[in-house]
């Protein structure tokens, strides 16, 4: 049975924009370390705010999947919740301490807004499905209200965990919760192009990022490779995404889809912020190095992860895994073995292109 695509409005994509944006000034935590942290500090700050982020969006579109309108009430939501971004995204300043009770009480807002949004539609609809699938996420999203609330209060010590709390459950419990949110399947196609559209609009702040290496006083060749990363990881993504996967799938409740763009959107951000490391003089190049890998494994990871919704009949055959693998070590321990900003970026780039190339190969072997 074919599944009718749901239209993707021009509002969601406006949202995205907002978001992501909002995610490109996440990537600052681990940038630019504040007076006295350490990096491990801020990456554990870092990975507790994407997942915020991330899970809000993924609430968000998911609601919009199944109940979205584009009606003035769904627009003005949009809004309200773009502006509390806006304001999240802007106020990371100095050490956490600084900023914790404002962020955590906006989040508690902008979890606020999706409340009210999932208990308009319990209150409204008269298909028990849907009145069981709304309860649970009213449920879980007050649960981190309440959490997130509790903890801004609290001294920082101690609020930080009861936050913490509320921002793991709504993250854990809809995939615990399943098999409940199967009475009402999602649109999967209209999932997929969203984050479709999400990882791409994020390529494109990496984009922008790696932008200074393309100044006349800095441009060489080395600039185009560092581009021609970027390019062949978002080829690797469309030729899985757009090419591999089967979209026309029904009675989905798109949570694995879900989940595996974690590690792909956490990748891009390590990426982006080790593709500037790697020519500071400042920096060990060792430490970038780790941080650059890091982010590619994460990006191959959720990559692999997408084979479950792949078409019949086509997979990424073992050549393509043992390329994938082999290559990315070997490009890894040579740019781990070289304090060479020139060769860490003919290594990335020869790991990057040939991975994308022989995907594209694969893909056009298996549909000929």
């Amino acid at each position: 049975m074919k599944v009718i695509p749901k239209k993707v409005q021009l509002t969601e994509l406006f949202y995205d924009l907002v978001f992501v944006y909002a995610i490109s000034q996440v990537t600052g935590l681990i940038h630019h370390l504040p007076k006295g942290a350490t990096f491990f500090q801020q990456f554990i700050i870092f990975t507790i705010v994407m997942v915020v982020f991330i899970n809000t969006w993924m609430v968000e579109t998911v609601f919009t999947n199944r109940y979205g309108k584009n009606s003035i009430g769904n627009i003005m939501f949009f809004m309200v919740d773009m502006g509390i971004l806006l304001f999240m995204s802007n106020n990371f300043v100095g050490n956490v301490q600084n900023w914790f009770q404002p962020f955590t009480i906006a989040t508690a807002f902008l979890s606020g807004t999706l409340v009210l949004q999932y208990l308009w539609v319990h209150l409204t609809t008269h298909n028990k499905k849907d009145k069981r699938i709304s309860k649970l996420f009213v449920s879980i999203l007050l649960l981190r209200t309440v959490f997130l609330l509790i903890g801004a209060l609290l001294p920082f010590r101690f609020g930080v965990v009861v936050a913490l709390i509320g921002i793991l459950s709504s993250w854990i419990l809809p995939g615990v919760f399943t098999e409940n949110m199967k009475g009402h399947p999602i649109n999967f196609p209209h999932l997929l192009e969203r984050l479709t559209a999400l990882v791409i609009i994020t390529i494109g702040e990496t984009i922008v990022d790696i932008a200074h290496y393309f100044d006349l006083k800095d441009f060489n060749v080395y600039s185009m490779f560092i581009f021609v990363i970027v390019c062949a990881l978002f080829m690797t993504y469309i030729t899985q995404f757009d090419h591999f996967i089967d979209e026309n799938r029904a009675n989905e409740t798109g949570n694995r889809l879900i989940y595996l763009h974690y590690p792909i959107l956490f990748g891009i951000s390590l990426i982006t912020v080790s593709l500037n490391f790697i020519e500071e003089e400042s920096m060990s190049k060792t430490f970038a190095v780790n941080i650059l890998y890091a982010g590619i494994l994460l990006f191959y990871a959720g990559l692999c992860l997408a084979d479950y919704y792949n078409k019949a009949g086509i997979s990424k055959i073992l050549i393509v895994r043992i390329c994938f693998v082999v290559s990315t070590i070997v490009g890894y321990l040579i740019s781990l073995t070289t304090q060479s900003f020139e060769i860490i970026v003919l290594a990335t780039v020869l790991v990057t292109v040939i991975n994308s190339f022989v995907l594209s190969w694969s893909m056009v072997k298996q549909t000929n």
